[in-house]
């Protein structure tokens, strides 16, 4: 894939294209028939500190200012890109030929051919993430015209769990947080098992869990229009995503009927749900924020490549070899895509509304 071709999120309404790789010079995004109205650079500026590299123990060293550089505002109609000043390609030769363990080195070679650049992944990298949250803040703040709200925090990494979200006013305040965490007490238990990796020159995963409030009922539909599927094919664009669960999600498969279901009252004539087993969403559409938040959860995999010594092949020799990986990452990615996942879920929603 070439660095300056763009890889297409299609929507009903909108259309997002990001281009680039790891160690390309730069990378960028186009996004359409998104109805925004003003562009606060400031808070734009604040939105991808969240994400940027460098900045704390638990990220890669890695330094880049992801400064956004805006080509084009017009209505309906936005581009935008990033200088990529920190890069070291030389830090990945070879990677066609001794691909790293669940890294996408192996499939890229497959589907590309020998002219894919994996330098830090290539187009596979959590890298491009930057230009989705871009394009995520444009359509955060478009819903936020419409009083629909999104906000994510860690739920548990290495087996490490957060408080139960029951208060949306904390959620609310982890966006200010550096470790965006409800309770930061766990959030110092989970620093520790980052930390014990990174020593240990590995990495470790997580779980991120969303709520998006003020959501209308009635939006999404049965079938390939369910509000489910609309908002993990983006967050499945997400590289170190690997599942997301609605509500129970994979829980509900362990309970009967009776324990899963919801049950509907009134109170002060307002219709609302005991629980909110089912995250929010009823065949594919939203029951509405009066009624209950749609909530999903994201799993996150370590860092696949990591200092450790690993077994691999050697693709020319056709013989089994070890790999001892170079380079700058994360030894967790779960605290920095925390806003991605916000991004993610802000541009399905747009498309839906």
């Amino acid at each position: 894939m070439n660095s300056s071709e763009y890889n297409w999120f299609k929507g009903d309404r909108i259309s997002v294209g990001i281009y680039g790789e790891s160690h390309s010079q730069s990378i960028g995004v186009k996004l359409t028939g998104l109805d925004f109205k003003d562009l606060d650079e400031e808070a734009l500026r604040a939105f991808m500190k969240r994400r940027a590299p460098g900045q704390n123990a638990w990220s890669t060293p890695r330094k880049e200012a992801d400064e956004v550089i805006i080509d084009k505002l017009e209505k309906g109609d936005f581009e935008a890109h990033i200088l990529n000043t920190n890069i070291r390609p030389q830090d990945y030769s070879n990677l066609l030929r001794t691909p790293r363990p669940s890294h996408a080195d192996f499939t890229a070679g497959l589907k590309y051919g020998p002219s894919f650049n994996s330098s830090g992944g290539g187009s596979f990298s959590g890298r491009l993430t930057a230009p989705m949250c871009i394009a995520g803040f444009l359509a955060l703040s478009y819903l936020k015209t419409k009083g629909i709200t999104i906000s994510s925090h860690i739920k548990s990494i290495a087996g490490v769990e957060d408080i139960p979200c029951e208060d949306l006013s904390l959620l609310h305040e982890v966006r200010n947080k550096e470790f965006p965490v409800l309770d930061d007490t766990r959030g110092e238990l989970m620093k520790q098992k980052i930390e014990e990796a990174r020593q240990d020159e590995d990495s470790v995963g997580g779980i991120i869990e969303t709520v998006i409030e003020g959501m209308p009922g009635g939006i999404g539909g049965p079938l390939f229009e369910g509000i489910e599927g609309k908002i993990a094919q983006i967050c499945f664009a997400i590289p170190a995503c690997k599942g997301i669960e609605f509500g129970n999600g994979f829980t509900a498969a362990s309970l009967r009927g009776s324990q899963n279901n919801d049950s509907l009252f009134f109170e002060d004539d307002k219709l609302k749900l005991k629980t909110n087993r089912c995250g929010g969403i009823l065949g594919g559409i939203s029951v509405g924020g009066d009624v209950a938040p749609i909530v999903f959860d994201a799993a996150i995999k370590p860092t696949p490549t990591i200092g450790k010594e690993q077994m691999t092949v050697d693709l020319d020799k056709r013989e089994n070899v070890t790999l001892k990986a170079h380079g700058r990452h994360d030894p967790c990615i779960v605290p920095r895509a925390v806003p991605v996942f916000e991004a993610a879920a802000a541009l399905a929603i747009a498309d839906l509304i």
